[in-house]
């Protein structure tokens, strides 16, 4: 295994500059994406920040000041780094390449957006396609590479999609939906392949595994649901959480599953275990997001972020 586990409690330590020097913004962190190297937040301020990874102080290496007038509320990476996309409290997508070590904005998805025309967002490992919620329930997808057309809208029962995510292998699309509702897409097909069940209240992340087999789901209900995406059905509940649950992440070999909820806790599962490994709280204020980091040697770590205007970062102890 790769987490070092006593009983139930992960080892693990807060890097001196977790919470980084006075705040990270100046206003709530809303969102986290994170490429081999680095780590970018965005929040109700207009600027998205970029952070190193390779750096045990995690310093702040870029500042893109006026990405959006009004705040974002999703940043999303490629897995190659490459890419990403950030979504405004205006309504605006904006497309950003790393060039030269740096970011650069390369375009904005124009398809008559509008405030929550798009919300949550998802980009595929390798940056080519785009597919984010709407206020309606729609969800949509832009290949990147040609011009940011839209190139397919899956329809659902019209309920507003709060979260959505891609499979690695781009085969599959997941929605998590206001009503409850957990859609699985064929992207091949462009058909709905699963309407999911177990939820009924707001479904605010879902998250595939690494594998693509498993998808996680979870909300409002405090509960997160597993399910096997070739069949449906719902193989486990983790419960645990005593509130709201807003975002999930697994780490790279699909072993464990992060999660970060509304009372500011954050929980590592074990999937093989079917059990939460580690609680940690640092705040009692909310966790937006949550992500794990590029591994360093042996080590997992992950970064939490939300109401507090800190990034915090952890690192799995040495030793026994």
């Amino acid at each position: 295994m790769i987490l070092n586990v006593a009983g139930r409690m992960l080892k693990l330590k807060s890097c001196d500059s977790g919470a980084l020097p006075g705040h990270a913004h100046v206003t709530e962190i809303f969102s986290l994406a994170v490429t081999s190297t680095q780590i970018i937040s965005a929040s109700g301020s207009s600027a998205l920040k970029v952070h190193s990874t390779a750096d045990a102080d995690f310093p702040t290496v870029q500042t893109v000041d006026g990405a959006h007038k009004l705040g974002c509320h999703h940043v999303v990476s490629s897995k190659n780094g490459e890419n990403a996309a950030s979504v405004g409290f205006g309504g605006e997508v904006t497309i950003w390449d790393f060039q030269g070590g740096q970011w650069a904005e390369k375009g904005k998805i124009v398809d008559g957006n509008k405030a929550g025309e798009i919300w949550a967002v998802a980009l595929t490992e390798e940056g080519r396609y785009l597919a984010g919620t709407s206020f309606d329930g729609r969800i949509n997808v832009w290949d990147l590479h040609a011009n940011r057309t839209k190139i397919r809208e899956f329809e659902t029962k019209g309920s507003f999609g709060m979260s959505i995510d891609i499979s690695a292998d781009g085969k599959f699309t997941a929605s998590g939906h206001e009503n409850g509702g957990v859609y699985i897409f064929n992207n091949d097909s462009g058909r709905l392949q699963s309407s999911l069940p177990g939820h009924v209240k707001p479904v605010r992340a879902v998250a595939f595994s690494p594998g693509g087999k498993l998808l996680a789901a979870a909300g409002d209900s405090k509960v997160i649901a597993l399910y096997d995406v070739s069949s449906g059905e719902q193989v486990a509940n983790f419960a645990g959480h005593g509130a709201w649950v807003f975002s999930l992440d697994w780490n790279d070999t699909g072993e464990y599953l992060l999660s970060g909820a509304f009372d500011g806790k954050a929980k590592v599962w074990s999937i093989d275990q079917r059990t939460c490994v580690a609680t940690h709280t640092e705040t009692e204020k909310t966790i937006w997001s949550v992500k794990w980091l590029p591994k360093t040697g042996k080590n997992e770590g992950f970064a939490t972020a939300g109401a507090n205007r800190s990034i915090s970062f952890y690192r799995e102890a040495r030793g026994g």
